[in-house]
């Protein structure tokens, strides 16, 4: 078995072959279109048949080359950054170059051998595109916003919009109507800020009942979940990328950031909270659990019982997240199962 250690970057992708104890075979550096990535399949077969491909996890980079290869029919694993980092200060080579990062991409594939396998982008994919984009134009209205206030109070310090109005449409009429009979500089720049805002406010809408439908199709069993909205559920199945790649339920724990680390040395066992994995499924995780905490019995009666068992709250709140991990993995097991069984 030979395998392909890739190195992608925007506009090159460095290759190195290593055999089965991980000694260099060959190495190449190409292009970024398909047609590179063709020849890249041609170079790769005088090493023969049986082969793999190890790349580094970074989709943003390496994306159009994975689908490339899939298609191409070759095999596919993703290799965390920080493995690779590991094996390359454990080498014996000094210095970093694109050849000493593929090799270390394949030396680390090699190590471990349950790497996540590569797949052709899915559903969840769109939806993360869609949450993302969402939450884009919710950072520029918010910028636009805050300048919008200073030129407002500038206008009129006597008068400004009730907190957290600036995204109803009703409010930034009432705006225009204001401004309608003032001249100056600083007004006309009002006025181009507040239509700015209407037409993003009417973006974010549109984008939010296209995502709560598609996630209502991808992830109902999700969604049944308590104090898990549609945009929670979106973030989720788009963080998520694909629930079969997590061979279990810890496995996804760690991921999310809930599966707490153990730092004792002694005679009194004691955990911290996990620095690692992905913070974005974290904070969606932490939502659902500021939600139940609130009003989910269940969930008040465990806060509860850990409370006066010696837990502060937040140790509390970590607890609850880490059973939301579980109730969220099987949903989504659930969602992926059904999805597939009407897909055949």
């Amino acid at each position: 078995m030979v395998t392909f250690g890739v190195d992608a970057h925007k506009r090159t992708h460095t290759i190195v072959a290593v055999d089965d104890h991980g000694t260099p075979l060959g190495q190449t550096t190409i292009g970024t279109t398909s047609k590179d990535h063709l020849g890249l399949v041609r170079w790769a077969a005088r090493f023969g048949a049986e082969r793999r491909w190890a790349v580094e996890d970074c989709r943003h980079l390496s994306r159009r080359l994975e689908r490339d290869l899939l298609g191409a029919g070759e095999q596919i694993v993703r290799v965390p950054p920080k493995l690779m980092a590991h094996v390359r200060d454990s080498a014996r080579t000094y210095g970093k170059s694109d050849p000493i990062d593929a090799l270390a991409v394949a030396r680390a594939a090699q190590r471990e051998p349950d790497l996540p396998a590569a797949r052709l982008d899915g559903p969840e994919r769109e939806l993360r595109l869609l949450v993302d984009h969402r939450e884009s134009l919710v950072a520029e209205r918010t910028r636009l916003i805050c300048r919008l206030r200073w030129h407002l109070h500038e206008l009129d310090p006597g008068w400004e919009p009730k907190a957290r109005s600036l995204d109803s449409q009703r409010t930034l009429d009432a705006i225009l109507r204001r401004l309608a009979g003032q001249t100056g500089l600083v007004a006309r720049l009002a006025r181009e800020l507040t239509n700015r805002c209407a037409d993003l406010t009417v973006s974010i809408n549109a984008l939010k009942v296209e995502i709560a439908e598609l996630a209502q199709r991808l992830a109902p069993a999700l969604l049944a979940i308590p104090g898990c909205g549609a945009l929670t559920a979106a973030k989720i199945v788009g963080e998520t990328a694909g629930v079969e790649r997590f061979k279990s339920r810890d496995a996804y724990a760690r991921y999310n950031r809930t599966a707490p680390l153990p730092v004792w040395s002694a005679n009194k066992a004691r955990h911290r909270l996990s620095r690692t994995g992905n913070r974005q499924l974290n904070a969606a995780l932490h939502r659902i659990a500021l939600s139940q905490a609130r009003w989910h019995p269940p969930a008040q009666a465990l806060i509860e019982r850990r409370r006066s068992g010696g837990n502060s709250g937040r140790e509390a709140t970590r607890i609850l997240k880490r059973r939301l991990s579980d109730a969220v993995f099987q949903a989504l097991q659930t969602d992926q199962f059904e999805h597939s069984s009407l897909a055949a």
